[in-house]
């Protein structure tokens, strides 16, 4: 994989809203620069099967060069998952490839390509996607906060289905530097009183929302998988 994006994300299942709310209150007393990033309400519509090399393809004439070739580069490598958000309103292209042993749609580990598409809404982007011959795998809602903290992106969503999730992230653009950046997260978590949610039960609780992911789009429901 070429040099780029790649991005390190442990998360840790919280569940209920009180648990949130004193996680980020142990944020703040960490670090007395812990802030507030951004805020936002999210639609993510994953897929699967279809040629990410033919998307790549599809949306090149939409995106500038650079990002056209990223997108492209991605495409090319292993276990690639393809996702469309619509953020506050905007339509936006993800694709995610594994650098490590797990899935690219949860893994620790991944290339990832995050990009606006200008002129798309949600449905548009969609089309594209399925042109390429992907088929919808599940439709998601979150709400979510962002939080810069000691070099680290904390992200506390509330989703549909899972109820609230944190999520810690490090954006590096040297995957050799993965193991390092995980023992980051992994320390700064262990700092704040939080585990990571173990792949295998979030591979889990994912297949478990694909199936029913009509009762929980757009609601607040919440179910548990051990």
């Amino acid at each position: 994989m070429a040099d780029g994006s790649y991005e390190i994300e442990i998360k840790s299942l919280l569940g209920e809203a009180l648990r949130a709310e004193e996680l980020l209150k142990r944020m703040q007393a960490l670090d007395g620069a812990c802030v507030l990033v951004r805020s936002s309400e999210q639609l993510n519509h994953y897929f699967e099967g279809g040629d990410p090399a033919e998307l790549a393809k599809r949306l090149a004439a939409h995106l500038s060069a650079a990002d056209a070739a990223r997108l492209a580069e991605i495409a090319k490598g292993s276990k690639v998952s393809v996702r469309t958000r619509a953020e506050n309103g905007e339509a936006r292209i993800v694709m995610k490839a594994s650098i490590g042993d797990d899935s690219s749609e949860n893994g620790v580990m991944r290339a990832e390509f995050e990009q606006s598409v200008p002129g798309f809404s949600l449905d548009a982007l969609d089309s594209e996607v399925l042109a390429a011959g992907f088929r919808y795998q599940a439709k998601w809602s979150r709400a979510r906060e962002e939080y810069a903290l000691q070099g680290a992106n904390v992200c506390l969503d509330k989703n549909a289905g899972y109820g609230y999730v944190a999520e810690f992230e490090k954006v590096i653009d040297d995957a050799a530097r993965a193991p390092e950046a995980r023992a980051e997260l992994l320390g700064l978590m262990e700092g704040l009183g939080v585990e990571e949610l173990p792949q295998d039960r979030l591979e889990r609780m994912f297949a478990h929302y694909n199936a029913h992911w009509p009762e929980y789009y757009g609601t607040d429901k919440v179910f548990t998988v051990e």
